[in-house]
């Protein structure tokens, strides 16, 4: 499961990221590294962008970027 799939108020682990160059870059140093534990608190109106909560702080992120997140499964392997 990636990311964008999470349904609002479950909590997962991050498995892999994704991406490439800069955009991977930017979506590790936003704190989304494997084995963080992260919350999806809100979904705008229209879908798109997903509020997150991780590292104790809130993060919007676009769901094309979420896409590149995989995440583990309940029982802690990558789905």
């Amino acid at each position: 499961m990636t990311l964008d799939k999470l349904p609002v108020g479950q909590t997962r682990r991050i498995a892999a990221v994704g991406g490439q160059g800069a955009l991977r870059r930017r979506l590790l140093d936003m704190g989304l590294t494997p084995k963080t534990q992260v919350t999806v608190q809100k979904v705008a109106p229209m879908g798109d962008p997903i509020e997150l909560r991780l590292r104790g702080y809130e993060l919007t992120l676009r769901l094309d970027d979420a896409r590149e997140i995989a995440l583990e499964a309940p029982d802690g392997e990558a789905e």
